[in-house]
């Protein structure tokens, strides 16, 4: 056989040994959301990818099977090649040669634009496999149950289908990493969206001692003044102190009466029935059950059934938006710049969560909901005006304080307290 022949034969089985390293880690790399979102779409190599990746087993056992067969017969054509032109000697330098351009050539770069260009080419490549897997299939199936049995000796499963779930840490993860693809608004809703999970009510709700409601007890001109300052379109009806819960008014139910008709009897007619849950619940479970149950509102009750708080749907909504509520949640009157200095003066009772939003700040959210509680818990004790202290390399000095809580801060973000 002539020279030229053999060459062009050689070069034929180096690119089809090329193909199978290339195609392997193209297959094995592949994004296995945006293949099964292609798949979806009616891409026909994307279908084809995800049922050959659902056995890896058989996969690899066919890309084994053709890239070894490619590089023996290599091997077999270099070394009669080698054996009529140089003889022994031939052979040995040809070997070396071989080794290096198969090494060079039909493994190292084929794998690195493999994983480089996954799709552009796993995609046609599973469409020549999963044809070369009909025809190769007893074959293969051969050598991945001598493969699988052996496996098995170690305790590994290798017909055993992957499961590629993602958690809610691995979502965060995505949607952080979403850089420019996402618009920080919307990362900020999603970051939120994901957080309900591990966000109990306890965390957003309204505290019982910032309760606007309607007290039976006061004059109706009281009331009516209550219920049009309210911020809420349900109001907490009771008598004395919200401990004595009555029932909750739909504002919107008092609309179409006289105001002549109107009296704390009438508004007694109109409550509804409150909706309770338990401290603790996730912000998650209570969505599901205020669905089901069709309320939108809910108070939250401790272990003895004292009311602690009330929560609405709006509110969660304004948790989710975040910073579409920031300004609903906070004020001017709650944090003011102190002069030129990067320092801020900052109401206590402020919800730790929506000073964040605001400020873009990272004070810890994993304890009290309140900037005041926050602080209260650090110290252990109701500290002295002028105290000093640091939450998250955040430098708060406690400024004022009435009734037995801390009432104002100064807070200088890590940047600047670092340089103070």
């Amino acid at each position: 056989m002539q020279i030229g022949p053999l060459i062009g034969l050689l070069v034929l089985l180096l690119l089809i040994s090329a193909f199978f390293s290339g195609s392997e880690t193209a297959l094995l790399t592949l994004n296995r959301y945006r293949l099964r979102h292609r798949a979806r779409q009616g891409h026909l190599g994307a279908r084809l990818a995800e049922k050959l990746l659902a056995r890896p087993d058989r996969l690899i056992s066919l890309i084994l099977i053709g890239s070894n067969i490619a590089n023996t017969l290599a091997t077999s054509l270099v070394t009669v090649a080698a054996l009529r032109i140089g003889g022994p000697a031939g052979v040995a330098v040809a070997s070396v040669g071989l080794a290096f351009v198969i090494m060079v050539f039909t493994d190292v770069m084929p794998k690195t634009v493999g994983a480089l260009r996954s799709e552009q080419l796993g995609l046609p490549a599973a469409v020549v496999y999963y044809v070369l897997l009909k025809v190769t299939l007893p074959v293969v199936w051969v050598v991945t149950a001598i493969s699988n049995g052996l496996l098995r000796v170690f305790g590994v499963r290798g017909d055993q289908i992957s499961q590629h779930n993602l958690t809610l840490d691995e979502l965060r993860t995505i949607v952080t990493d979403a850089g420019a693809l996402l618009p920080r608004r919307r990362q900020r809703m999603l970051m939120s969206i994901l957080e309900l999970e591990d966000m109990t009510v306890d965390e957003i709700m309204i505290p019982d001692n910032e309760l606007i409601g309607v007290d039976l007890d006061d004059d109706w001109l009281s009331i009516v003044d209550t219920i049009t300052q309210s911020p809420h379109s349900r109001v907490p009806v009771y008598r004395g102190n919200v401990e004595n819960l009555l029932g909750l008014l739909h504002v919107r139910s008092l609309v179409g009466a006289m105001s002549a008709t109107l009296n704390q009897a009438v508004i007694e007619s109109l409550m509804a029935e409150p909706f309770f849950v338990p401290e603790g619940t996730s912000v998650h479970g209570l969505l599901v059950q205020l669905h089901r149950t069709g309320q939108r509102t809910a108070f939250v009750v401790d272990e003895y059934g004292d009311i602690q708080g009330m929560l609405t749907i709006e509110d969660i909504i304004e948790e989710i938006l975040g910073g579409f509520s920031a300004s609903a949640d906070t004020s001017d009157m709650d944090v003011r710049r102190e002069g030129s200095e990067e320092a801020w003066v900052v109401n206590a009772g402020i919800n730790v969560r929506a000073l964040n939003r605001m400020m873009h700040w990272s004070l810890p959210t994993d304890g009290p909901t309140t900037l005041n509680g926050l602080i209260l818990e650090k110290l252990e004790n109701i500290p002295a005006s002028g105290t000093l202290l640091r939450l998250n390399d955040y430098q708060v000095e406690i400024l004022a304080i009435g009734d037995n809580a801390v009432s104002t801060v100064r807070i200088r973000p890590p940047e600047r307290a670092a340089s103070a």
